[in-house]
């Protein structure tokens, strides 16, 4: 009698890694409610193209016919109210909103909720988000991880803890040309939030930032 041979499997680790993939592949995220809701974040320094990305998910799901709502927080008026702008000037329509709460109060009926500056929002933003992907809806939040001090920035902590994947980008360090995780101030000022482009922010990395005017 010959030995039976098992079937082949996918080693655990491969197995584990396929699933990880399937899961959190953006092509299969968020397919008319099949997979239900969720939480994505994509973080990063200024200049790291989270904007540009956070555009390109909504013009996916926009392609697909779903039903997609932007929200930008009022206070950010660099780009004028009603429209989401990348550094590579593409853009997307968007509702500014005072708070996070009024999120919940014009998300209604949609799959999809695009949500830009996210460090601006107030705390309620996690618990929002939350809300919506228990509803059944796909939540893109994009906003910077860091504050020009280096420290966490707002809800931005928060969302990223209970996301359900999370995409950190880097930019070019503008001193030496490596990777890019944070914003340096280039001008005289402590407020925690001060709005502005390339005249008051670029990014470096962690050995140049370090060096600060040095």
């Amino acid at each position: 009698m010959g030995v039976k041979r098992l079937p082949w499997r996918i080693p655990a680790t491969e197995s584990l890694k396929k699933a990880n993939t399937l899961v959190f592949n953006e092509e299969v995220f968020k397919r008319k409610s099949e997979l239900g809701g969720s939480i994505e974040v994509v973080c990063g320094s200024m200049f790291s193209g989270k904007t540009e990305e956070l555009i390109r998910r909504l013009n996916r799901a926009r392609i697909a016919r779903l039903k997609v709502e932007i929200f930008s927080p009022k206070a950010d008026t660099r780009y004028g109210e009603n429209a989401l702008v990348s550094h590579n000037s593409n853009f997307i329509p968007s509702t500014p909103v005072e708070n996070a709460s009024s999120i919940l109060l014009l998300a209604s009926d949609v799959d999809v909720v695009g949500i830009d500056e996210a460090q601006f929002f107030d705390e309620e933003l996690p618990d929002v988000c939350n809300v919506l992907a228990n509803r059944g809806v796909r939540v893109i939040v994009a906003g910077l991880d860091m504050d020009f001090k280096g420290q966490p920035f707002g809800p931005m902590p928060a969302v990223m803890a209970i996301a359900d994947s999370v995409t950190k980008l880097q930019a070019v360090c503008v001193r030496c040309g490596n990777p890019a995780m944070y914003s340096y101030r280039l001008v005289a000022n402590d407020k925690k939030i001060l709005l502005g482009e390339k005249e008051t922010y670029e990014p470096r990395c962690r050995t140049c930032y370090l060096l600060g005017d040095r």
